[in-house]
């Protein structure tokens, strides 16, 4: 053995010891807009290969949910482990927005500062674009990204609270947020971490670099996603760069379903829509020696229970507030199949319309015209189905047969659950409920969009 290759052994072996002498690190990197249905890993036709390379060396879930099928509310859980309608972040907050994300709201990464852990937010903030609510003072150390979505104008880049670009030039966006987090892991290294990464596409208006434009043969949109995979890949390589492989997990998912343009795979719905498709998303982790590799996993989780989970693993406190999510470690480490959990709400704004409990859904309400957009469309209104409706998603992913009739005991079991739930909530969330339940409906076929009845 040679000096060089002796002191890159025992470099290598101190940098082990060091690594499990602190916390792991956490890489979280959430998608905009992404398809159940848009990764390969997932049965999707644009290539993604890091992201399946990502699946194959960890566990990708199948039954993974939003807590809401729109981008504020959806983060707003992401980085609480409560839900939307719990923290005040029932609806998308734009450019014109005075409120965010309540100051009395933990954030994961405030819970991972008193760990003394480095962390940076890289990307789609989207929780309040005033000062007071961008993420440098909500436990990240510091920004880079826009603070909204990238179809709202003024559509400005920030470093930290300042802006540094507007317009944004959307083109090189996702390959100048990898360079920022290469950076941010390149001298972060030495110390515990958390990089949180939401980019901004697919959100619409989509676009590419150069080096992707016109690479997929899947449009546009396959492009961008693409490139997103590309990105995913610069990190990986980092974490094995800089030794950091087995002492950081890494995570993956979306805050909601594909919006135009995408694909929902199986599932039914699209952005803005409770239905599968706009709240069911891909959820991939890796860890090495903690986390099995290949394995696919069905049990029940959901973006709230990001907080609990990561929590306890760095050691940190959980928030005073109660959490709606729940620790998922034995999920992770495939130390469980699947766990018992509390009925899970599907809210969409201030209205909850369906509810997951082991392989049952429930529909008890539902809007009385299409609405795929952040902008309710004219005339809208939260309507009870007459006959809530019961789906059996693990054999039923796309939820085309009711089997409410053969199962009256379940659909009685989680109406009581909702019902009992919904006591917990803000006074507006079961005000908005209770005045629901009031509106009489029409006679309305299964599945479809209820109308109200005739006065």
């Amino acid at each position: 053995m040679n000096r060089r290759e002796f002191f890159r052994i025992t470099a290598g072996a101190a940098t082990a010891l060091r690594a499990a002498d602190r916390p792991p690190n956490i890489v979280l990197i959430f998608a905009d807009d992404l398809g159940y249905g848009d990764l390969g890993c997932y049965g999707g036709s644009i290539r993604t290969p890091n992201l399946d390379r990502l699946a194959a060396e960890g566990v990708r879930f199948t039954h993974f949910y939003s807590a809401n099928p729109l981008c504020s509310p959806s983060r707003a859980s992401l980085m609480t482990g409560r839900y939307p309608t719990r923290v005040g972040v029932p609806r998308v907050l734009g450019p014109k927005a005075t409120d965010g994300l309540p100051d009395d709201e933990t954030t994961l990464a405030q819970l991972l500062k008193a760990r003394n852990y480095k962390t940076m937010c890289i990307g789609k903030w989207h929780l309040g674009h005033l000062p007071q609510y961008l993420p440098t003072r909500r436990g990240f150390d510091g920004y880079f990204g826009i603070p909204y979505s990238n179809d709202m104008t003024p559509t400005i880049l920030m470093r930290n609270s300042a802006v540094i670009e507007n317009p944004v030039r959307l083109e090189t966006l996702t390959q100048r947020y990898t360079e920022e987090a290469l950076r941010f892991l390149e001298r972060s290294k030495g110390s515990p971490f958390f990089l949180y990464f939401p980019h901004t596409f697919p959100h619409i208006p989509l676009a590419a670099s150069a080096r992707f434009r016109g690479r997929s043969p899947l449009g546009l949109y396959g492009d961008v996603v693409e490139e997103l995979d590309w990105s995913v890949g610069e990190v990986l390589g980092a974490l094995r760069k800089h030794g950091l492989v087995d002492n950081t997990l890494v995570l993956f998912s979306s805050d909601n379903g594909p919006w135009y343009q995408g694909s929902p795979g199986r599932l039914r719905g699209r952005k803005g829509m409770t239905w599968e498709g706009g709240v069911r998303e891909p959820f991939l982790g890796r860890w090495p020696g903690r986390i099995p590799a290949g394995k696919v996993i069905g049990g029940v989780a959901s973006a709230l229970d990001v907080v609990p989970t990561v929590a306890r693993l760095c050691g940190a406190a959980l928030p005073s507030k109660p959490l709606d999510g729940i620790d998922i470690w034995p999920l992770l480490s495939g130390a469980r199949a699947e766990l018992d959990r509390e009925v899970l709400l599907y809210f969409d704004n201030i209205y909850v319309q369906c509810a997951r409990w082991k392989q049952w859904k429930l529909h008890i309400a539902r809007y009385s015209v299409a609405r795929w957009s952040p902008a309710p469309p004219e005339g809208v209104v939260n309507l009870p189905l007459r006959q809530p409706e019961l789906y059996n998603v693990v054999d039923d992913p796309d939820e085309s047969y009711d089997v409410a009739p053969e199962n009256p005991q379940i659909v009685r079991q989680m109406l009581a659950r909702i019902e009992e739930l919904m006591k917990t909530f803000p006074e507006p969330i079961r005000q908005a409920y209770a005045e629901t339940k009031a509106r009489k409906t029409s006679w309305t076929a299964v599945g479809n969009l209820p109308k109200p009845a005739a006065p």
